[in-house]
């Protein structure tokens, strides 16, 4: 599995028959300008995650790409408040899954992780993609509550209003990956990025290697 990390959350996984971005979000854009995806996969309605101005624009890029948000984007999209994303748009709830190609996504989790409690929580689903005689890929979004199961590779939360170096060491060592490599990092300057990634390596059994500045990695 080639992944190519474009950006804070932004990943693009890729297999001999499947392109898959994950969370393009507003913090970056590298992946303004992808074409040729099957699948454009949101975690959250955050626009870090998910750039409303820029969206419908690689949506109509890609037009025969599904794009798979969690389920409270619908709602929004429906009130206006987020902008269309095209015909081929649909939630993918905690539990269910979608194939593409050779790539199974599976939906888990459920909530953001809390920011603060006067902070309403909102929904948040992690992304399992997995793919037969290819390493598994685990985005878990904006949340460290949930660890699944035979995890090959970890996209790192590296920094975010909501977690703690403590909280994501604990993940980490919990997820028990081979290898990881930070997201949710556009926060952090490049000392502090190296601090977390070096720690990551001190005190998980993970190897997390910096896939900063749009660098392709085949794990």
């Amino acid at each position: 599995m080639r992944i190519t990390h474009l950006g804070h959350a932004a990943v693009l996984a890729e297999t001999d028959d499947a392109r898959i971005l994950i969370d393009p979000g507003n913090t970056s854009d590298a992946w303004h300008s992808l074409t040729d995806l099957d699948a454009v996969l949101v975690t959250h309605q955050h626009p870090d995650h998910i750039d409303p101005q820029n969206a419908p624009g690689l949506v109509a890029a890609n037009p025969s790409a599904m794009v798979l948000v969690e389920p409270s984007i619908l709602d929004l999209i429906g009130s206006g408040e987020l902008p269309s994303l095209g015909d081929n748009v649909d939630g993918l709830a905690p539990g269910n899954q979608v194939t593409f190609g050779d790539v199974i996504v599976t939906a888990v989790g459920g909530q953001h992780a809390i920011i603060h409690r006067d902070i309403p929580r909102i929904g948040n689903v992690g992304y399992l993609l997995r793919s037969e005689g290819q390493p598994t890929l685990f985005h878990p979004g904006d949340a460290l509550d949930t660890v699944p199961d035979g995890v090959d590779i970890l996209a790192v939360p590296a920094y975010g209003p909501w977690a703690a170096i403590k909280e994501t060491i604990d993940f980490v060592r919990a997820v028990g990956a081979l290898e990881g490599f930070p997201i949710h990092d556009e926060l952090l300057s490049d000392r502090g990025r190296t601090m977390v990634i070096n720690r990551l390596n001190e005190m998980t059994s993970t190897r997390v290697v910096n896939l900063r500045g749009g660098t392709t990695h085949e794990f």
